[in-house]
């Protein structure tokens, strides 16, 4: 278990263990969520990423009336 420390600024350090593993990079963007008496940190990844994650999907099926 990595024990990080919260500064005088409310700043942490995430551990380079983690980062790796989690492939955080410099200035990348994460959200910071209170969740059932802790804090979750979740990596956001720019739109681009999301490109081509459909790839395949069936677009003929038909939509409901009030939605066309």
């Amino acid at each position: 278990m990595t024990i990080v420390t919260i500064s005088s600024r409310y700043q942490v350090v995430i551990p380079r263990d983690v980062r790796e593993r989690l492939g955080l990079k410099p200035g990348q963007k994460v959200q910071a969520l209170p969740f059932k008496g802790r804090v979750e940190l979740i990596p956001l990844e720019p739109i681009e990423a999301a490109r081509g994650f459909v790839r395949g999907i069936d677009t003929t099926v038909p939509r409901e009336r009030d939605r066309t």
